[in-house]
């Protein structure tokens, strides 16, 4: 679990189908970093299977390579966006980012304003629309924003983001129709579960004509069904 509020900005190489190194991140191989730690990559999360003097190498899935644009490296290099995983008793600033991305948008453009950078995006994949609505929590390349405005699909929304923010990410570096990984709210994802029609299971339906009817539940039935 991460929280989308990114530590430090690495150098990610493709090794293989199966490794990525990562480089130019000391701060995040000297803070007690070990092997089968979770990492979060562009938000990402990857499972580090060996320890450098400035960096890690963390293995990779080929599924994890068709839905994400850690890919996009090509052999070459390019700066990502790193978090190690929440501790338990650490503050969570951000929101709860899971690591587990949904899919790709595009970066439509970036605005300086006086105080902020409008930052727009479109997002051609309708799994990862739906979860995009207006003052909502997404993670983008792993940092934790959240949506100032949207159309009705969510196919394009549009954060502010604050200065540090986009000095200290590599949202600095993305040009018109870079790719980026988006993961919406875990919360969303579970409310559109419970809403679905059709997709009710008849136990729960039971138990919760139980809950309806508050003489069904008493002493004798709590014992008998084992909980008391």
């Amino acid at each position: 679990m991460f929280t989308g509020l990114v530590a430090t900005v690495g150098r990610l190489q493709l090794v293989s189908e199966q490794l990525v190194r990562i480089s130019n991140a000391a701060s995040i191989a000297e803070a007690d970093l070990a092997i089968g730690d979770s990492m979060a990559v562009d938000g990402v999360c990857l499972t580090v299977t060996e320890v450098l003097p400035t960096g890690f190498v963390a293995a990779i899935s080929p599924e994890t390579l068709n839905r994400t644009v850690l890919a996009s490296a090509n052999g070459g290099e390019r700066s990502v966006n790193l978090e190690p995983a929440l501790r338990v008793g650490s503050k969570l600033g951000g929101h709860f980012v899971t690591g587990h991305i949904d899919g790709v948008g595009y970066l439509e453009a970036s605005v300086q304003t006086e105080n902020a950078w409008e930052i727009s995006f479109q997002v051609p994949d309708a799994r990862v629309a739906r979860y995009i609505v207006p003052k909502g929590s997404i993670a983008v390349n792993g940092i934790s924003l959240t949506v100032a405005e949207c159309s009705a699909s969510g196919n394009w929304f549009k954060v502010a983001v604050i200065p540090h923010t986009y000095a200290e990410t590599n949202l600095n570096q993305l040009q018109p129709g870079s790719p980026v990984n988006l993961e919406g709210d875990v919360l969303g994802k579970y409310v559109e579960k419970f809403l679905r029609l059709g997709q009710v299971d008849p136990a729960v339906s039971e138990l919760e004509s139980l809950y309806r009817d508050s003489d069904q539940l008493s002493p004798a039935f709590l014992a008998e069904n084992g909980y008391l």
